[in-house]
């Protein structure tokens, strides 16, 4: 069999480069471009890139041998637009993030729950108050996408007693979900959720998915996490939403512009909490072993595991 090349084009190179020598993989030659002059110097090389797909974007139109791209991260949309290509495999990397995902939207939302910030304060003024609280058991969470994210999120609501339910394209039953049901019935679902949890891919059908009509439907005490992509959510919308109270509290990860440009409003808004699309990094070791699995079935002629479709987006 003729070798093949891998360009590496991430900030974690370095890592991922040691990862792969050391999986000793057969036929593989690994290049790295640590800058962009290095990138356009050797994309014309390449069989395979495991990139950063913003990174790989200007570079396609010169990846000449491209047959397959493993994006390092989960999100893969800037490769999707209709005038990009579509002639080789692309990838991304499930699987390893419902874990991460759980414990962001979990941790926030029992320190919500629970008032953790405001004790904090009260120590500083050493200030003996208690005030009241509830608990998750019995609350009603809606989460919109039911793939291995939104189960894990589902099975950790199930522990602390929750009702979960799930929007999907197909409806389908999965594990940890007490009922899904398809996008039509979104509305309906909502005047029922307590803690409404996004993990929604970017496409045609979710973009401002959540705007001021939508947010009519809410309970008025319920808190909205956005964990999936930015586009889901329209930021001007949301932000009446919260001041008119239709909304209680928001906790976004992602948003349509990143980084969060200084003059938003969104961070002034008390009610809201910002993170910086932090919620589930791709660690080098879980990406490096996806690539390792691939590489095997991609000598061995088999399809590839995180095929993204073009067309779905997903």
């Amino acid at each position: 069999m003729s070798q093949r090349t891998l360009l590496l084009l991430s900030q974690d190179n370095a890592h991922y480069e040691r990862l792969l020598k050391a999986a000793d993989l057969p036929y593989l030659r690994i290049l790295r471009a640590d800058n962009q002059s290095d990138a356009e110097k050797l994309i014309g090389e390449a069989h395979i890139l495991m990139a950063e797909p913003a990174r790989a974007k200007p570079l396609l139109p010169r990846a000449s041998k491209l047959n397959w791209l493993q994006s390092t991260y989960a999100g893969v949309d800037v490769l999707l637009d209709p005038d990009s290509r579509r002639d080789y495999q692309l990838t991304n990397v499930r699987g390893i993030f419902g874990p991460l995902m759980s414990e962001y939207v979990f941790g926030h939302l029992l320190s919500l729950m629970r008032q953790i910030p405001l004790y904090r304060e009260q120590q500083k003024q050493r200030l003996w108050q208690s005030h009241p609280y509830q608990g998750l058991k019995g609350k009603t969470m809606l989460l919109l996408g039911t793939g291995n994210i939104g189960q894990h999120i589902a099975h950790t609501g199930k522990h602390f007693g929750m009702m979960v339910q799930g929007i999907s394209r197909s409806g389908r039953e999965r594990a940890g979900f007490d009922q899904v049901y398809q996008l039509p019935a979104l509305n309906k679902m909502l005047t029922q959720a307590d803690v409404i949890v996004s993990v929604l891919p970017a496409t045609r059908d979710t973009r401002h998915l959540f705007n001021a009509e939508r947010f009519e439907h809410c309970k008025p005490g319920a808190i909205l996490f956005n964990v999936g992509r930015g586009n889901a959510v329209h930021s001007v919308d949301l932000l009446t939403a919260l001041r008119t109270g239709k909304l209680a509290m928001a906790v976004l990860d992602v948003f349509e512009q990143e980084p969060l440009p200084a003059d938003s409003p969104l961070w002034g808004q008390p009610n809201l909490i910002v993170t910086p699309h932090n919620s589930a990094y791709s660690f080098p070791e879980d990406v490096a072993q996806i690539f390792v699995r691939n590489y095997i079935r991609f000598i061995d002629g088999q399809p590839l595991d995180g095929k993204i479709d073009f067309d779905k987006g997903y």
